[in-house]
């Protein structure tokens, strides 16, 4: 069987983790500047607070419910996944860190469901942290285990999908648009032909999948009637690209302070790409100026840089975003947001060198290595590029930040007795 280990609400149970008072009160976690609503606990849920909505607009509504608000500490909640994927890695061999807070497993033999039970009790008595447990013969089928397990109680966080009568029910009650790997385009127009929920898919015609939905589709329709497609670490599903992007705290007007933030966006990409094994063959930047300030000069620009061997280096990427950003940067515009993505990913062991590529990647390699796992050790950005700088003027507005419990000395909690 497939296993889908789903943390509960994680960025709001690493709040609590630290602050046991928090138990049953409600808990949001707010977006980058604090901007709108990203996580919720069952009973912010319970009272009607919504994913995305605007934390201005929402302030008083918080204060009469007695909803407590946190800025999004990242460093403990990626402190905390580590902790969690640690403790699963102690029960199971085949495992595969899906994302921050979800990890797919193998479970072999005829006692699944015991172990997944046992295992549920032992990540939240050793890191704090509740999760919810799904488990099925596919991966596609397990996403859905796993979203029965969090949304009935009765089933004390483990659903089991193994016969044909639970998986027919599962299948019909799943919305088209829940499904693993089905984006928003796809659902609509699958909606729009009447392929409304996963049963609908499982059955639909495997050569109208295909034409409509190519070959992932035809997989994922394989998936949900049952036959693995996707093993645990399969790659397949690798993503097409890697952003990350920021509205700053406060505007930026010079290009020094752009440069700053696009070299940080572009390393981070470039490390999430070496965390999952690719290389990437493009570099895009774009910068946005303030949208709600109209009477300021309103811009949009992008530039995409093509690389000629697929990398996952810092330098290499970086390079690329600043000379990007020196192409599409004009001076009479503040702007408010900046991204980098990097795309047409491929797995990094896939890459063919170029006739003359003068880079030494052997090593570049055991460079970004090094780096790694100094900043893994140390703390994000301990080891960093100049561009990156340290000043950071244009950094996230965090005012309701909880302390880095486990990745700071100086805020490790006290214990007086």
């Amino acid at each position: 069987m497939i296993a889908l280990v789903d943390c509960n609400n994680f960025f709001a149970s690493c709040e609590r983790v630290f602050r046991p008072n928090l138990k049953s009160q409600p808990v949001v976690v707010l977006s980058n500047n604090d901007g709108c609503v990203i996580a919720r606990s069952n009973e912010a849920k319970a009272l009607g607070v919504k994913m995305g909505a605007p934390a201005f607009k929402n302030e008083e509504f918080f204060e009469r419910n007695g909803v407590n608000v946190f800025s999004s500490n990242f460093a403990l909640y990626g402190d905390m996944s580590k902790r969690v994927m640690d403790t699963i890695k102690t029960e199971v061999d085949d495992m595969e860190v899906y994302s921050i807070d979800e990890a797919f497993l193998v479970f072999e033999g005829p006692a699944a469901e015991e172990r997944a039970r046992a295992l549920r009790v032992k990540v939240e008595r050793w890191t704090g942290i509740p999760v919810s447990i799904g488990l099925a013969p596919t991966k596609t089928l397990a996403k859905i285990a796993t979203r029965i397990a969090k949304k009935m109680p009765e089933m004390n966080g483990v659903f089991v999908l193994s016969s044909s009568a639970d998986m027919e029910r599962a299948l019909q009650r799943c919305p088209v648009e829940d499904i693993w790997g089905i984006g928003r385009r796809s659902a609509a127009k699958l909606q729009s032909l009447g392929v409304t929920n996963a049963l609908k898919l499982a059955f639909a015609d495997s050569g109208w999948i295909r034409s409509n939905l190519s070959v992932t589709g035809v997989r994922l329709q394989k998936e949900l009637q049952g036959t693995v497609c996707f093993s645990v670490n399969d790659i397949t599903l690798r993503k097409k690209n890697i952003r990350t992007a920021r509205s700053f705290g406060k505007e930026v007007s010079n290009l020094a302070g752009l440069r700053e933030s696009v070299g940080t966006f572009a390393v981070n990409c470039a490390r999430k790409l070496r965390k999952e094994g690719s290389c990437c063959s493009s570099v895009t930047v774009f910068v946005n100026t303030n949208p709600f300030k109209p009477q300021a000069t309103q811009y949009n620009g992008a530039r995409t840089i093509k690389l000629a061997v697929p990398t996952n280096d810092n330098l290499e990427i970086v390079d690329a975003a600043i000379r990007a950003l020196r192409e599409i940067y004009r001076a009479d515009c503040t702007y408010k947001k900046a991204g980098v993505i990097v795309g047409n990913i491929v797995p990094a062991e896939q890459v063919q060198l170029g006739l003359f590529d003068s880079v030494d990647r052997t090593k570049r390699g055991v460079l970004m290595k090094s780096v790694d796992y100094i900043n893994d050790k140390m703390g994000r950005d301990k080891v960093r590029l100049a561009v990156q700088g340290f000043d950071r003027k244009w950094r996230l507005r965090q005012e309701r930040l909880s302390p880095c419990y486990t990745t700071r000395f100086s805020e490790i909690l006290t214990v007086r007795v």
